[in-house]
């Protein structure tokens, strides 16, 4: 989960504003974390608990409620009755990355997606969009390639990926929804050429930066063996110690689920 985390600090600062191309400044001095890493490491911390998933994204709205959540989120947050509300935004996504560093097997990863998202996204592009993300971390951290990643996808869940950068350069337009953002999240992991690069493509489009880039960069890490140690640092020196602990604490947690 940590190429989500540094995906969402380096797109934060261009999260509503436009970059002429790919060489813009990865780590401004406003770079920052967003709804985004809290909502990830509540996921994590989920794994590792059993606690609630819909308490627990709670939590992070109320720990921190005057990051850029979205409106119905807060809503959601405020309001005494737990249930979903049918939401289709790239929330679930950007959030499920975790699930497929906790799992060897992917109908585990494909059952606790659709329980991490349904809390709230329980649309079904909203629960798609949570399962296709950690679908692709999964073949790519088990070693698939770009072909098989590209068509495991586009043939279970019917996104279109065999569009170009160019094409989403020229005709890509800010959406939060997780139809108008997974495929494209995709699209600039599948074309690049290391970690650094996907997430440039994730941010050059120019839309829901930080999200795009979180998804992105979560998979990403997982094609590319983890994330450079010059990014890793520069974002870990933006977190509170407590989310550092929490990120440590997961990767140790994984890595033991992980070992025969």
């Amino acid at each position: 989960m940590l190429g989500a985390i540094v995906g969402d600090i380096i797109g934060s600062p261009y999260e509503f504003s436009r970059v002429a191309d790919k060489d813009f400044e990865l780590f401004r001095q406003d770079s920052h974390y967003t709804d985004d890493t809290l909502l990830t490491l509540m996921t994590a911390r989920g794994l590792q608990t059993g606690e609630s998933y819909a308490l627990l994204y709670r939590k992070a709205f109320q720990a921190e409620p005057h990051q850029s959540w979205g409106l119905r989120f807060m809503k959601w947050c405020e309001s005494p009755d737990l249930s979903p509300y049918n939401s289709l935004g790239n929330g679930s996504a950007m959030r499920v990355s975790p699930v497929a560093w906790y799992f060897d097997d992917e109908r585990q990863v494909l059952e606790e997606a659709t329980r991490t998202a349904e809390v709230t996204h329980n649309h079904p592009e909203g629960i798609k969009g949570a399962r296709a993300t950690a679908l692709a971390i999964f073949l790519a951290r088990r070693g698939a390639d770009r072909d098989t990643i590209r068509q495991r996808i586009g043939q279970d869940f019917g996104y279109d990926l065999d569009r170009s950068m160019q094409t989403l350069y020229e005709t890509y337009h800010y959406n939060e929804t997780c139809q108008g953002t997974i495929p494209e999240a995709l699209i600039c992991f599948l074309a690049s050429t290391d970690f650094e690069d996907a997430i440039r493509n994730a941010v050059a489009i120019n839309g829901d930066a930080d999200t795009l880039a979180a998804i992105t960069g979560s998979i990403a890490e997982a094609l590319y063996g983890g994330v450079p140690a010059k990014l890793e640092n520069e974002a870990r020196r933006r977190l509170p110690i407590p989310f550092i602990d929490q990120l440590n604490a997961f990767q140790d947690a994984a890595a033991g689920v992980r070992e025969p």
